[in-house]
């Protein structure tokens, strides 16, 4: 008889913990390294207090996202101690701080990464509030999602639209919107030639999105199963990472973290196209050759975080488009095994814990 895993050893323990103590369930970054060894645990804790302005929320999804791994494995280094990650939330309203007036009980929302900004800077004053000087992000500065209970200040919260389950409406809260971001970033033309480098949960979405809007796309993945999605989602090609697409393109996304990518994408630009990296982490960039790589005005641009009308635009798009959401549900209790599965690549699109 085979024992049980040090994971499921921990989770045991924790849930007989949670018996004993009483309160609400909630899981914490404690010690960032290997999702095997003590990254994330499973704790206790009393049900939040919604402050002024903000609503609680009951929790009942919350997306898997790489920056939550990122957090986990230290690549991204916490903003403090103990902080519950998950910035993909859907729930239900269920009580409000004084002052909160924008939704009621009973409300469907839903949170995202951008919480908060100073409102005063110069990036703010210009509507590119993703850029504040001062943000808070959930799931970094205040805890997040991967619990049973979370709060938000309600200006950050955002109306789910109807006829999306919680599941297939959590990976939108990040995943769909960084990846509408990078595509706006990336500025692709109309009926353009767009290629996206790595291929799960943001770049499905972005893909969709794309389609909808006319643009020929091209995947370029290193797995298998991920490029028999992207070519049933109506994908133009699917092929390797480092494979050229079959035809030049006027823009690129690259949603997988690793910088040696970077010169390969920029390659298979046309003169004068861009690629938009769109992940808070990279790994190192090699040198670039500026005759092959840069050159004929080609731009390389970066993505960070997303502006409040980003997020409603997309899911304005996302209800009339469709979107169909690749989603693998996971038990609350289980939110480290779906981020060992999500470092690897186990699951198609995205994981979505299921409180």
């Amino acid at each position: 008889m085979h024992s049980a895993s040090p994971i499921a050893q921990r989770r045991a323990t924790s849930r007989r913990a949670a018996r004993e103590t009483g309160g609400v369930r909630a899981w914490i970054i404690d010690q960032p390294g290997p999702i095997e060894g003590h990254s994330l645990r499973l704790v206790n804790r009393p049900v939040p207090e919604p402050g002024p302005g903000e609503i609680l929320v009951a929790v009942a999804a919350c997306g898997v996202c790489r920056t939550d791994l990122h957090l986990a494995l230290g690549e991204l280094a916490p903003r403090r101690h103990g902080v519950v990650p998950g910035h993909e939330v859907v729930g239900t309203v269920t009580a409000k701080g004084p002052g909160a007036t924008r939704f009621a009980p009973g409300d469907r929302v839903g949170i995202a990464w951008l919480r908060g900004t100073d409102g005063t800077c110069e990036f703010c004053r210009r509507g590119a509030e993703n850029l504040c000087r001062d943000p808070s992000f959930t799931g970094w500065d205040a805890d997040g999602g991967y619990a049973e209970y979370a709060v938000v200040d309600e200006r950050f919260a955002y109306q789910i639209p109807a006829g999306l389950t919680d599941v297939e409406a959590a990976p939108l809260l990040c995943a769909g919107i960084i990846g509408f971001r990078a595509l706006r970033r990336a500025a692709l033309p109309p009926g353009g030639r767009l290629g996206i480098y790595g291929f799960g949960a943001s770049a499905h979405l972005a893909a969709q999105v794309a389609l909808h809007e006319g643009a020929t796309v091209h995947v370029m993945t290193r797995s298998a199963d991920a490029r028999r999605l992207a070519l049933e989602l109506g994908a133009a090609s699917a092929q390797g990472t480092a494979d050229p697409p079959p035809e030049p393109l006027d823009a690129a996304i690259l949603f997988a973290p690793a910088g040696e990518i970077v010169p390969v994408a920029l390659r298979a630009l046309e003169r004068g196209g861009t690629l938009a990296v769109a992940g808070i982490y990279l790994s190192e960039i090699p040198a670039l050759d500026y005759e092959s790589e840069l050159f004929y005005e080609k731009n390389l641009r970066s993505v960070t975080a997303n502006t409040r009308a980003d997020g409603e635009e997309f899911l304005r798009i996302a209800g009339a488009a469709r979107l169909r959401v690749v989603a693998t549900p996971y038990a609350l209790d289980r939110a480290d095994e779906a981020l060992a599965d999500l470092a690897a690549d186990r699951f198609e699109g995205a994981a979505v814990l299921v409180v």
